[in-house]
């Protein structure tokens, strides 16, 4: 088995919702043989594990998965900091003991985060193979994206919509039915969804920068692959 110090890289994506971090990540995990770390797929697979009666015990306060769901994630708000820190970490430690890279997309999301997981990364991996990855999109694209957004129901690719997909009902990739995420992409769900990056997670990028961490811009309203190319070019 390798070791975490054979494969340090670390590139952290940051975005609006609907910048087209979740695509980016699929196309460089791939490219950077890294492990894609989707937060938003971390939370579901713990939504849909928890019971009625569990509860996670972090810092002396008790975390419901259920209560997350319902109370944050499918209001639109950001799910508690220290509840996705502790899913995050655990994560981090896994694959820093298979020797893997990660990509990571969707946490840190807050100042909280930022604080108790980079320290971790820095650790681990080395914060001089630490990059972050700032795509940049309007607000009005924000909205458009994500109330068009549809995912394929096996493996969650993302479709671009356009002329030629607007009507496609499976996933040319997989076959499997294209599915909206009821309720979290809604445009009124979408305009807190917006209001907690600008509030909770844009601050991050002054943090990363006290930390010596540079954030590189990348225009995100550009075509896929030209985002794509231009996140190579600073890697």
């Amino acid at each position: 088995m390798s070791s975490a110090k054979e494969n340090k890289q670390i590139v952290i994506l940051l975005g609006p919702p609907g910048s087209g971090k979740g695509t980016q990540g699929i196309l460089l995990s791939e490219k950077l043989n890294l492990y894609y770390l989707e937060t938003s797929r971390i939370l579901e697979e713990s939504f849909r594990s928890e019971t009625q009666e569990e509860f996670i015990e972090i810092e002396g306060e008790k975390y419901s998965p259920r209560r997350e769901k319902e109370e944050n994630w499918e209001k639109g708000n950001l799910c508690s900091p220290p509840f996705v820190v502790y899913l995050i970490k655990k994560k981090i430690d896994e694959l820093s003991k298979e020797g893997k890279g990660i990509i990571m997309s969707g946490s840190p999301r807050t100042l909280y985060e930022g604080e108790k997981i980079i320290p971790l990364l820095s650790e681990t991996f080395g914060s001089e193979n630490i990059k972050a990855i700032l795509i940049e999109i309007s607000a009005e694209n924000t909205i458009f994206r994500n109330s068009h957004r549809q995912i394929c129901g096996l493996m969650r690719h993302p479709i671009l919509y356009n002329n030629e997909t607007k009507n496609l009902e499976h996933c040319p990739l997989d076959g499997s039915k294209l599915i909206r995420r009821e309720g979290l992409d809604d445009p009124e769900t979408i305009k807190i969804r917006l209001k907690e990056y600008n509030d909770r997670t844009y601050p991050l990028v002054e943090y990363f920068e006290k930390q010596g961490l540079k954030v590189i811009k990348i225009n995100g309203e550009q075509p896929v692959v030209n985002v794509y190319e231009d996140i190579l070019k600073t890697l």
